[in-house]
């Protein structure tokens, strides 16, 4: 566990369970990758490598099932865990179903993987702060086979506060030339991840998850009414003009 400035007594209440807690502070620079790396390089010391954030929980027998996956084919590199959006009120319904619709494509990231080639890729760029998962998933892909398990990931985005997830999708989008430079924006899945035809109908409708859309039409108009609300934002903010 890697912790940075938090006032909420994280590194206290863990260090109860486990002696593996360690503070990681970069002043003046958004640190996520580092911390990521620093935990996941420098403190790992298994196989396998599991990323998750602080807002996230699995299933029991996620990592059985992960590490199981893995040994019986030692050409896979990586795998996907579905995720599944917490939360009771409507918005996060709303979430919770868009969500479903992205496992295992380019709009998700790889989070099981090979401690070799997470270290072979180099690990998370740390000048990204957003797309930062895509990038690692990109580079870990190029390595070898992929896959996804049936055991999920529980991601606690709270009861859902339209004025924060927007402000959320606006900071992110600050950083997005970093990731376009990298890639180019003629990259086939940059063009999926930031495309109006497979953001907003691609994803949504191929391998038939357009029956998804038909059986719940009053989700599927939630759904594009935040999407297009983030539309806004990226187009009228940061470096995605």
């Amino acid at each position: 566990i890697v912790v940075d400035m938090s006032s909420d007594k994280t590194k206290e209440i863990a260090l109860k369970y486990t002696p593996n807690v360690f503070s990681y502070h970069q002043s003046g620079t958004e640190a996520r990758s580092a911390q990521k790396n620093y935990g996941l390089l420098q403190k790992s010391t298994g196989k396998f490598l599991l990323s998750l954030d602080a807002d996230m929980n699995i299933d029991n027998g996620v990592v059985k099932e992960c590490v199981s996956k893995m040994t019986q084919d030692m050409q896979l590199v990586g795998l996907y865990i579905p995720e599944i959006i917490s939360g009771d009120g409507w918005w996060s319904k709303v979430r919770r179903f868009e969500r479903t619709f992205y496992n295992g494509t380019v709009i998700d990231g790889l989070r099981f993987f090979t401690k070799e080639a997470f270290l072979k890729v180099g690990g998370f760029d740390e000048n990204l702060y957003a797309c930062e998962d895509w990038d690692l998933d990109k580079r870990l892909k190029q390595l070898g086979k992929f896959g996804i398990i049936s055991l999920q990931l529980y991601h606690n985005e709270a009861e859902f506060n339209l004025k924060k997830y927007l402000s959320k999708k606006a900071y992110y989008s600050n950083n997005f030339e970093k990731y376009f430079s990298k890639w180019g924006k003629s990259d086939l899945d940059v063009k999926k991840q930031f495309g109006l035809y497979y953001r907003y109908f691609g994803v949504f409708i191929e391998n038939g998850k357009w029956k998804k859309l038909l059986s719940h039409p009053i989700l599927t108009l939630g759904m594009y009414f935040l999407r297009g609300l983030v539309g806004i934002v990226y187009l009228t903010s940061g470096d995605y003009k």
